[in-house]
């Protein structure tokens, strides 16, 4: 949708430059169509949480998706995430700080014991420490892939993708752990806390 609302609008502009002789959208009205967002909840962020993979790539994703669960970070933003993002914050607790790839927002996230967790299980990963990076990269297309598979094996019903990690942060980790509503939406804006 956004990229006919940008393709409509340069139509316009030559139409209106008269470098075409008609705006071939003049007509036609974009229909957007809201879509319900969905989360995880408790039962199945634990189900996925629990799951033993003798797949390393399984456990791998795994545990990439349970950290974006408990970071709310984006898929890139946790690619990029390297050691000099961790910080000790003035409450003696450690912190992740970095900014937001798509808005360049600064983004100060504390590290819950699970997120910790599995930083140190990949602190030694060589593909991690090749790239100075937190965890070994993968593309986001074939790590949602595997999540498909994650999802059948779990016995999860839902489409699940990296995306879905930011929403089960605003809702099954934050809410249900008693953050008022306001943070959380603040959070969901400009991810600084």
């Amino acid at each position: 949708m956004k990229h006919l609302e940008r393709l409509r609008k340069m139509v316009r502009l030559a139409s209106k430059m008269e470098w075409i002789a008609k705006n071939p959208f003049e007509n036609y009205q974009l229909k957007f169509q809201k879509v319900e967002r969905g989360y995880l909840t408790d039962t199945e962020l634990s189900s996925i949480e629990n799951k033993e993979f003798t797949i390393e790539r399984l456990e791998w994703v795994k545990d990439l998706f349970v950290f974006s669960c408990y970071t709310g970070l984006a898929y890139i933003d946790t690619m990029r995430l390297s050691p000099s993002n961790i910080a000790r914050g003035i409450d003696a607790e450690y912190w992740l700080v970095t900014s937001r790839q798509k808005t360049e927002v600064a983004v100060k996230v504390p590290l819950l014991t699970k997120a910790l967790e599995i930083i140190n299980k990949y602190k030694n990963h060589p593909r991690a420490s090749v790239n100075y990076t937190l965890f070994p990269n993968i593309s986001n297309q074939k790590l949602n892939s595997h999540l498909k598979e994650i999802a059948d094996l779990c016995g999860i019903d839902k489409c699940l993708t990296f995306h879905l990690a930011r929403h089960a942060f605003a809702t099954t980790v934050t809410l249900s752990n008693g953050v008022p509503i306001e943070s959380v939406s603040k959070m969901g804006r400009n991810r600084v806390a």
